[in-house]
């Protein structure tokens, strides 16, 4: 049995070996993204596992061509599947596979540091110290036990910020289509998003990346958060309308935000571009206002977590190509 990785990093090559030496199979890496013209190196394999935010791509002969290989499942090491046409892997009888929980602390966590972060106004602090100005006016900070805290998308890992953000005293609301009892203990469902934007002084966003969630956050619901309210989004870029906020910044509308994921950003993150003029207005001006914290999409990157995605992964590889089934499939 041998199983071919895509798109793996350094970081992830300890549990990878580990895994494979634990389970006596041949496990192989490569450092290139799974489309048409990589395809090919998975000839010969038995399993498939990719690691990417930008689409697949090609038609459905592309997967078609996967089952006649031989292959019987495609895996995401992430939670997300968008780049994924999951219908035509379908079709083409492959089980395709990610892995929704790899660790919610690892981005509730970034949450709950970005969040302390704004409100503490480090970022301000930050910049004034690195002139040799070590003066506070204007900079009050807020405690986090005097605000309420809005989470849109309350599942696994919305639910873990819910939790940790209780735990520190905030007052927690929430707005989810899936109403979730076991998490009334820290926070009070709301009726629409509406409702949650209106009464937030934080706004955190969990949700995956969908038909309903694209767009979530445009320049009618930028409008409704209070002026002085943070935004943080560590789900997906495409969840917020990067030209509404920038403008709903420029105008004041709200506080400031905390963006670990971009529109656009497969063209930027994991990327040194220094010295560069950044072809991403957008980015570029977001960089420039004191308000703004961006980080390279890395909620997911801690140690606990990388080496999960891998082991689930993998796990579920195993099984399927083992005739077990797993929890994980689509």
């Amino acid at each position: 049995m041998k199983i071919l990785m895509y798109s793996v990093r350094d970081d992830e090559q300890d549990a990878i070996q580990a895994w494979a030496a634990a389970h006596q199979i041949q496990v192989d890496t490569n450092d290139l993204e799974f489309h048409l013209e990589t395809a090919d190196l998975v000839k010969g394999y038995d399993g498939l596992v990719i690691q990417q935010r930008s689409p697949i791509g090609g038609d459905a002969s592309l997967y078609q061509s996967l089952a006649a290989a031989g292959l019987k499942q495609l895996t995401s090491r992430t939670a997300g599947v968008d780049t994924i046409d999951i219908p035509a892997a379908k079709a083409a009888g492959l089980v395709v596979t990610n892995v929704p929980a790899y660790s919610p602390n690892s981005v509730a966590e970034m949450s709950v540091a970005q969040t302390m972060r704004l409100i503490r106004n480090l970022e301000m602090f930050d910049q004034r110290i690195s002139q040799q100005n070590f003066q506070w006016a204007g900079l009050q900070a807020r405690e986090i036990r005097s605000l309420t805290v809005g989470i849109i998308g309350a599942g696994r890992i919305g639910g873990t910020a819910a939790r940790l953000f209780h735990g520190l005293g905030a007052k927690v609301i929430a707005y989810d289509v899936v109403r979730h009892p076991e998490l009334e203990d820290v926070l009070t469902y709301v009726d629409t998003k509406e409702d949650l934007l209106r009464q937030a002084d934080v706004v955190d966003l969990h949700v995956d990346l969908n038909e309903t969630s694209a767009g979530l956050i445009d320049a009618a619901a930028l409008k409704l958060m209070k002026t002085d309210a943070y935004l943080i989004n560590a789900s997906r870029g495409p969840v917020i309308v990067t030209d509404d906020l920038v403008a709903a910044l420029k105008a004041g509308e709200i506080a400031g935000c905390a963006l670990d994921t971009v529109e656009g950003e497969n063209a930027l993150f994991n990327q040194n571009h220094q010295g560069e003029v950044l072809q991403d207005i957008n980015v570029a001006q977001l960089m420039q206002m004191p308000n703004v914290i961006i980080t390279p999409h890395v909620g997911f990157y801690t140690n606990l977590a990388v080496k999960n995605m891998v082991d689930i992964s993998l796990d579920d590889v195993l099984a399927i190509l083992n005739g077990e089934t797993t929890a994980h499939a689509f």
